[in-house]
């Protein structure tokens, strides 16, 4: 298949692609950032069927022409996640890249026959509805609060309405607590995960030290990946959203204790009362996601747990620490 990843060049954007190329597809990045250094050298037996073009997501007439060449499927990746100060400087930049940038591409895809879309949404679309049950289904209904909340709980509802209105094969999925590789903050994402800023922590030489334990149903990027490409690749999916979530609750406490086990003198614990921290908590508590829809229907369950994505996160840090 011939793939277009809006937001390409992201965290989730650089996942999926490495995903997306083991299965043997064409990927194209479409980013207003160039691909990292970093993941230039990690992809350079893809050369011939990975192309990187920078953009902005705005730019609806470059964007008609880049999707005239000819796609088999979009993903919506490109987004402003934010966090309270992010949101609070750029209340209408979210809304306009969450929501509003997405219609010119769905109006293309429209046109020129584009299989399947696959708009990446989050489990913030659930909202205070975290708080009020103890798991969280593709059916539980939505309370978003926070504006990024909103973009993304209306971005889902755009991307349905157009298929309706048209007839398109548009899809969205709700992400949660996503971390892993090529995950880094930036202008447009405030809100790291506590993984990564553990492993900052650990790269500046000092032991992480966590304000709370911060339990979640935290979910292993490449894990993710492999969940959207199936989605992707999919004949007739049933559904219309889809969770995507290891579907238990651990603590990244757990997680960093478990990846400074395998590194002489690192150290992950909770601050003592009083004690200051630089790692901060983003988003709270909230029940777990429901994994039962990708399951029952595709066969898809998170393979790397707390332990096991520790180990292979620290495989991949002693290669990029330079990323961190």
């Amino acid at each position: 298949m011939k793939i277009i990843i809006f937001g390409g060049t992201g965290f989730i954007g650089l996942n999926l692609a490495e995903v997306l190329l083991a299965r043997d597809h064409d990927v194209t990045l479409y980013d207003c950032a160039p691909l990292p250094p970093a993941a230039q050298r990690s992809l350079p037996n893809y050369r011939e069927r990975l192309k990187v073009v920078q953009g902005d997501i705005t730019d609806a007439e470059g964007i008609e022409g880049l999707i005239a060449g000819g796609y088999d499927a979009i993903v919506l990746g490109a987004a402003i996640t934010a966090g309270e100060e992010l949101e609070r400087a750029s209340t209408a930049r979210v809304l306009e890249i969450n929501v509003m940038a997405q219609i010119p591409i769905l109006l293309a895809a429209i046109r020129h026959r584009v299989r399947r879309v696959v708009n990446l949404s989050s489990a913030s679309a659930y909202g205070a509805s975290g708080t009020r049950f103890d798991v969280l289904d593709e059916e539980t209904p939505c309370d978003p609060v926070s504006f990024y909340a909103v973009s993304k709980f209306t971005s889902e509802r755009s991307v349905a309405r157009h298929a309706e209105l048209f007839g398109g094969d548009f899809l969205s999925v709700r992400l949660s607590a996503v971390f892993g590789p090529w995950e880094r903050p930036g202008a447009v994402r405030d809100t790291p995960s506590l993984q990564f800023q553990i492993l900052a922590a650990f790269a500046r030489g000092e032991p992480a030290i966590l304000p709370d334990a911060g339990v979640k149903d935290w979910t292993y990027a490449p894990d993710a990946a492999e969940a959207v490409a199936k989605l992707i690749e999919a004949e007739r999916p049933r559904h219309r959203i889809y969770n995507i979530s290891s579907g238990t609750a651990w603590s990244a406490l757990q997680w960093g204790e478990a990846f400074a086990a395998l590194h002489r003198g690192l150290q992950c614990r909770l601050a003592a009362p009083g004690e200051k921290t630089e790692i901060k908590l983003h988003g709270g508590d909230r029940a777990p996601m429901s994994v039962a829809r990708m399951a029952d229907e595709f066969g898809w369950r998170a393979r790397l747990g707390c332990a096991e994505s520790a180990a292979a996160m620290s495989a991949w840090w002693m290669q990029h620490k330079e990323t961190i």
